[in-house]
């Protein structure tokens, strides 16, 4: 069973993945809404590199009210016709990514740049849109609860109250997935942004029902790639975009002796694919 997380528009990386001949867990974020390395993706096509160059250099340092006004500077008189742009360009981008996705067993829930209804109509047969429930996979209960947490009042972000909701109608579960990390600050603040992103509910889950594992992404610069909670082993399987590799999850025992059980980074459990 693979695993990856915030593709982003790498679909050429995916298709790679897609035909391993595996289950393949696609954990959110599958277009490329802005790269904040290279300042490519769908807000480039729309709006243009000068706009997106402003945004990332505000958003970078903090000043998410100094991009709104810019973005508000730009966009205030063609909302329409913005509006068309941007479906047209996330069409195409999910063309692209379904596409690399034909053929292979794929469940797949969305992140926050995601639009949930669109990306469940688009997938290819053979692979299902999961949110909310439980799938037997490899004879493992596997639970996934989609969604970013709110932050710019994208189509797929969702409330705490909503993420409760979804991990309520669970129950226990030997493996989460869901896009965003738990309130674990580790795992869930990007050391290039800044920016803290993370659902208390999901915390709360991992410390009540313990499932083994939990799989997520979101974060692109974590401070921590993995991290134990109680008995359950957090690893972010992303960023897919910039590493063109999947996660294979490969059950492995961890020593209660070993001090640093509850604090380890990188790709040690389970392992890059």
């Amino acid at each position: 069973m693979l695993l990856v997380a915030d593709v982003h528009g790498a679909a050429a990386a995916l298709r790679k993945v897609a035909t391993a001949g595996e289950p393949l867990l696609v954990l959110g974020d599958l277009i490329n809404f802005i790269d904040y390395r290279s300042n490519d993706g769908i807000l480039a096509e729309v709006a243009g590199r000068n706009v997106v160059g402003e945004l990332v250099r505000l958003r970078t340092a903090g000043d998410f009210a100094g991009a709104a006004s810019v973005w508000r500077g730009f966009a205030t008189g063609r909302e329409l016709e913005l509006r068309q742009a941007f479906d047209d360009q996330v069409t195409k981008a999910y063309e692209e990514v379904c596409e690399a996705l034909e053929g292979s067993d794929a469940y797949v829930i969305h992140g926050n740049v995601d639009r949930p209804d669109l990306l469940a109509r688009m997938l290819p047969e053979g692979c299902r849109f999961v949110d909310g429930e439980v799938v037997e996979i490899e004879g493992l209960r596997i639970g996934f609860a989609g969604g970013g947490a709110p932050s710019l009042g994208t189509p797929g972000e969702i409330s705490e109250t909503d993420m409760a909701q979804k991990l309520a109608t669970l129950g226990p579960v030997d493996v989460l997935c869901t896009h965003v990390p738990p309130a674990v600050t580790p795992l869930a603040k990007d050391v290039i942004g800044g920016r803290q992103k993370s659902f208390n509910a999901i915390l709360d889950y991992l410390l009540r029902h313990q499932p083994a594992y939990h799989y997520f992404g979101d974060i692109h610069q974590p401070q921590a790639v993995s991290w134990r909670v109680g008995a359950t082993a957090c690893r972010n399987v992303g960023y897919f975009r910039a590493t063109g590799r999947a996660v294979r999850h490969e059950p492995v025992a961890t020593s209660a002796a070993d001090p640093h059980a509850n604090r380890r980074r990188g790709p040690n459990s389970p392992h890059q694919h």
